[in-house]
């Protein structure tokens, strides 16, 4: 098993080994894990073709690495811990002996079914524990899985199965979130009418919710199930067969399949989550995340399993049946190391001291928090309510492309600074670079961050998009990979990311792209066109704020009823829900009579994010515009 940093001092070694001597420092990493045969050659490629591989030639499955090396001597202990939505219904505690013949059953099924190595498949699932069972399925017979946030419409799940190609669906009738109803199945069926390349759709009961089974094509999983052999030999795969796909959006309108291979996303997301959160064998880990994102993938199933831990699972929302339930769970499983977002934790804040009336919170050791910077109110917050003063919070940055965390504290090890990532990992040498692309050589600084060379969580392509890969990641600044995050560096070497420097908003830690939203917004009927941007919030970090152009006659509702435009607005609303889903549905919807815009047409974003955050003095020279008197219009309709 891989051995944890012990201290700064051991860091430091290691950190200076990993950028001279990377190979070595990787290879020795690797050979933690079981393989079935080892690499040939460590690393290759380089960032001008995005050509880079890890452990070529090495042959492996990640769940041998994941459950199966682990039984011998922990086939007992608990691999997950599920909570569900209802506190009144019973949880699930499941071992590394329950995790494995289950997944295998799967595994037998799929393969009964015809699912091949290679194949595609979509997971549009609730958080239970038959979710890590259908993703490792798929792993362990070689097929890629593609998951899907249960929060994202029809229109949305139909355009990845497309772009993937995928060929199988795994889902369930539907489950609960809080007091809501969610009819997974139903949204898959109509997904489902313009995805032809499905063959066959698996669907688990989670909830009795009546469902419509389409014959030939849907299937019960308990049926499929039903006598399937609790043992599975896995797939031998090669190091950089792929392991999944996960959309993530961009400053284009189309969603990215960020493509991850085996062996490098393996050992990275293992030695992070050992490493950042300093996890020992004994405890309980719980990140509150959703699997349908990447922080579920690396830091829910793949990194805490990879490390024999123990990791929690809940189904539900912060607030059901009150705000007191998450602190209510970490009681319940004496849970030491919590990770969450901040903006969960700025609405628990939000809510006063009273929730936690009663609680103990006495077992938790390690805090941290993903998605997005975390302010300093909120840091601080955490850290006197929750952590007690006694916790570490590891401030972790990282993104669907690097598939694991590359600058966080280590728990207990990094000294600690509020709003801060601090230091880089082992093996990650990040940069500031400044808009043309020259590396800023000063201590102190702010700039545009940039890793300098590969690691091996790194993605690897977008899927059948390598040229567009290329252009977003390594083209703005050659021979670098480039974050999109700008960033400032202290005295001390440690960094703070400040945001991102494209047409990219982070809504709870969501990242949604400005182009995905405006082609949203403009498939409404009442709609001419739009501009969206993102603003400040006080919870969720950012809101999306669209500014509208309607047709005539939409326009003329409005000056002739006043209800009318609330009306629009909720019309509007829905359609962005109906095609990308609810987590992308704008904040605040202005009507205006033009966008500004230079003479050659393009939407100036940059003046509109200026007046979203009602810095109107800072919106700069606007004489070169087409149509500055718009400006003058947009800013009194923010200000009011």
């Amino acid at each position: 098993m891989l051995q944890r940093i012990l201290s700064l001092e051991e860091y430091r070694t290691a950190y200076k080994n990993s950028l001279e001597h990377s190979e070595h420092f990787w290879a020795d990493v690797a050979d933690n894990f079981l393989w079935k045969k080892k690499w040939d050659k460590v690393f290759s490629g380089g960032f001008e073709k995005a050509d880079y591989k890890w452990y070529e030639g090495g042959k492996l499955n990640i769940t041998e690495n994941c459950i199966d090396r682990h039984l011998k001597l922990r086939g007992n202990k608990t691999a997950i811990i599920w909570e569900p939505n209802n506190p009144t219904e019973k949880n699930r505690i499941i071992s590394y002996n329950e995790l494995h013949a289950e997944v295998c059953r799967l595994s037998n099924a799929l393969e009964k079914l015809g699912v091949q190595k290679g194949d595609t498949v979509c997971i549009y699932m609730p958080m239970i524990p038959e979710l890590t069972y259908a993703m490792l399925a798929c792993a362990r017979i070689g097929a890629i899985h593609s998951i899907v946030f249960g929060g994202f419409s029809a229109q949305s799940i139909a355009d990845r199965i497309q772009d993937a190609e995928c060929k199988w669906m795994i889902t369930a009738d539907g489950c609960y979130r809080g007091e809501k109803q969610l009819h997974l199945k139903k949204i898959v069926d109509e997904a489902l009418e313009n995805c032809p390349s499905i063959q066959k759709s698996i669907v688990f009961n989670r909830s009795d919710f009546p469902v419509s089974m389409k014959d030939g094509r849907d299937v019960w999983a308990y049926e499929l199930l039903k006598d399937c052999s609790t043992e599975h030999v896995s797939k031998e795969m090669d190091a950089e067969d792929p392991l999944f796909i996960l959309y993530t959006s961009g400053s284009t309108g189309k969603p990215k399949g960020v493509l991850h291979t085996t062996a490098g996303y393996m050992v990275f997301a293992a030695y992070t989550f050992l490493n950042v959160f300093q996890y020992k064998p004994e405890q309980i880990y719980w990140c509150t995340a959703d699997i349908g994102w990447i922080t579920g993938h690396s830091y829910i199933v793949y990194g805490p399993l990879l490390n024999g831990a123990t990791t929690t699972m809940y189904e539900g929302v912060p607030q059901f049946p009150d705000w007191g339930r998450w602190w209510n769970v970490i009681d319940k499983y004496k849970v030491n190391i919590f990770y969450t977002a901040p903006t969960a934790i700025r609405s628990l804040e939000a809510q006063g001291l009273k929730y936690l009336e009663g609680k103990n919170l006495s077992s938790l050791r390690v805090l941290g928090s993903v998605g997005e910077p975390i302010n300093e109110e909120a840091w601080e917050w955490y850290n006197k309510n929750i952590g007690k003063g006694k916790c570490p919070i590891v401030d972790t940055w990282w993104q669907t492309e690097t598939g694991g965390i590359l600058i966080s504290p280590l728990a207990g090890i990094t000294p600690l600074k509020p709003s801060y990532a601090t230091l880089p990992l082992p093996g990650v040498e990040p940069i500031l670079v400044d808009a043309n692309g020259i590396e800023i050589q000063e201590l102190i600084a702010e700039g545009n961050l940039c890793i300098r060379k590969s690691w091996p969580g790194q993605a690897r392509t977008v899927y059948k998009d390598h040229e567009r890969f290329i252009q977003t990641y390594f083209k703005t600044y050659p021979g670098k990979y480039f974050t999109g995050d700008g960033c400032r560096r202290d005295e001390n070497g440690f960094y703070r990311i400040t945001g991102r420097t494209d047409d990219v908003i982070k809504v709870s830690g969501h990242r949604i792209g400005t182009a995905e939203v405006e082609n949203a917004i403009n498939e409404d009927p009442s709609v001419v066109e739009s501009a969206v941007v993102g603003y400040s919030h006080e919870i969720k970090g950012q809101a999306i704020m669209a500014f509208v152009i309607l047709k005539s006659e939409a326009a003329l509702k409005i000056k002739l009823n006043s209800e009318s435009e609330f009306l629009i607005q909720k019309e509007i609303a829905g359609t962005v829900s109906r095609i990308i889903g609810p987590i992308a549905k704008p904040e605040k919807i202005f009507f205006v009579s033009g966008l500004p815009k230079t003479r050659s047409g393009k939407i100036m974003r940059r003046i509109l994010r200026k007046i979203a955050e009602e810095e109107f003095d800072k919106v700069g020279d606007i004489s070169t515009l087409l149509n500055p008197e718009v400006v003058e219009e947009i800013k009194n309709l923010v200000s009011k």
